[in-house]
């Protein structure tokens, strides 16, 4: 039987391509520091803490993988959702906008948690152990292959969740990780593809909730559990995309074939998108990043704001345009809205501004209610060009004299690649804030020192990186 072409095409990228772009290890290296601070932060909110460890009490294994901050050692199934669940839950990770949204980092939990593992069974495995070289070309991998079939065909507009790239684009390099041929690569990559599309529901009122946070995590998770099967030899689906009646595309995606804009390379990752400052959804950094610089023109006239006007995006009307009432921190981080008012209000955007004790405060509400959002179709259609990836909003405050602010217009938000001048020690200060919040000192110091140094980062052994994430 003919394997289906697109299963086959990351096959071959992950078993022959060398990722050796300069532009891509660097960034890649960033990537994964970012990754890995937003993690560690994550141990300070009791919603994420309360999902992790084993799967039952007392689980732990001998030589298991080390989930960053924790003395957990687990499954590497287990550490896999462990790890993808702390990237993930306060949205500060990497993202990747285009026809479909995600986060390629979220992928770093099966590939960190395979590599830990493995290098710390070399006794059975009997391999020389994986460097932070290897994690390195398996997240350029991973971004490559979740985010080019992310360009031109959307799953959001059929209802489906972008977490399913992470978990085809998760099965092929782990598969690869753990020494997969072609075929191996291919029967796990074809399960991925088999087990569907979860829902948006979670992420869209009036459901929206903490599954948003974790889902991620269970992708990455899942993918890791089918590259351990594959490794095993369990067959895959050669057809698994395009046979009629049965496969993904007749059942999920009316029928179309993907289009698949260009071959797998580097691009992804040399043009990822970083959350530099706030924690926000990436269709409002440049509305919330207006709304700061605003903050000092309105911070004494709050009571006299008449109306908000914001020109955006069309993803951003769809996805994050709420009103009325928010009802978790899942919901708040999703409103352009919600966002918006603090950042006018306050002049700053962090996590605590999500929860529930900080939301009641009447102003915000209030600013809510007052907001306007128009579509720019220039802003829209210059979203989906592929040389410019515009995220722009522009916001203005209107009082009611008659006066208003000045316009502000970001077309491009400080994590974008027009901007890495600007962002990169932004970025640093931002993992040594996140790491210092639960690790010591010395542990802070030595892996911002191996983060920030290209050569030194990928020679390092992955369980030796490891552990230098030992929580206080």
């Amino acid at each position: 039987m003919q394997t289906d072409r697109l299963i086959k095409d990351i096959a071959h990228y992950v078993t022959e391509f060398e990722a050796n772009s300069k532009v891509a290890r660097e960034t890649a290296r960033y990537c994964i520091m970012d990754a890995l601070g937003c993690a560690i932060l994550a141990l300070n909110r009791p919603a994420c803490t309360k999902l992790l460890g084993p799967l039952v009490p007392n689980a732990e294994i001998s030589n298991g993988a080390r989930v960053p901050g924790t003395q957990y050692q687990l499954d590497p199934v287990q550490a896999a959702f462990n790890i993808g669940t702390m990237i993930r839950w306060l949205d500060f990770n990497d993202t990747w906008l285009a026809a479909e949204w995600g986060h390629p980092s979220d992928n770093l939990g099966g590939i960190l948690a395979i590599a830990d593992y493995l290098n710390r069974n070399q006794s059975v495995n009997a391999k020389p152990p994986l460097l932070m070289a290897d994690v390195v070309s398996a997240m350029i991998k991973a971004y490559e292959i979740q985010g080019v079939i992310a360009l031109r065909n959307s799953f959001n507009r059929r209802g489906l969740d972008h977490v399913l790239l992470v978990r085809v684009a998760s099965a092929a390099v782990v598969t690869g990780l753990l020494g997969g041929r072609v075929q191996q690569i291919e029967n796990a990559v074809s399960n991925a593809w088999v087990d569907g599309a979860s829902l948006r529901v979670y992420r869209h009122a009036p459901n929206t909730g903490s599954r948003k946070s974790w889902a991620a995590g269970d992708a990455t998770s899942r993918a890791v559990r089918l590259a351990l099967m594959a490794m095993q030899s369990e067959m895959g689906y050669a057809s698994a995309l395009s046979v009629k009646q049965w496969g993904f595309y007749d059942v999920l995606f009316d029928g179309k074939p993907f289009d698949i804009a260009q071959e797998y390379g580097t691009y992804v990752v040399e043009n990822i998108l970083f959350k530099v400052l706030f924690p926000a959804e990436f269709h409002a950094q440049t509305a919330v990043e207006a709304g700061i610089k605003l903050h000092p023109q309105v911070t004494h006239r709050l009571d006299d704001i008449a109306r908000v006007v914001i020109h955006t995006q069309e993803p951003a009307l769809r996805i994050i345009d709420k009103t009325g009432p928010l009802h978790n921190p899942a919901d708040r981080d999703h409103c352009l809205r919600y966002m918006l008012a603090i950042a006018l209000i306050f002049g700053e955007l962090n996590a605590d501004h999500y929860e529930d004790a900080f939301s009641n405060d009447p102003r915000i509400d209030l600013l809510r209610s007052k907001m306007e959002l128009i579509e720019n179709p220039n802003y829209s259609r210059d979203y989906l060009d592929q040389h410019k990836r515009l995220i722009a909003n522009a916001v203005q405050v209107f009082f009611s004299d008659g006066t208003a602010t000045d316009r502000i217009e970001i077309e491009y938000p400080l994590g974008h690649r027009r901007r890495r001048g600007e962002a990169l020690p932004l970025l640093v200060d931002k993992c040594r804030a996140n790491l210092a919040t639960r690790l010591p000192e010395k542990n802070c110091r030595k892996v911002l020192a191996l983060c920030q140094d290209q050569v030194s980062f990928e020679a390092m052994p992955v369980h030796e990186f490891v552990d230098l994430f030992v929580s206080k």
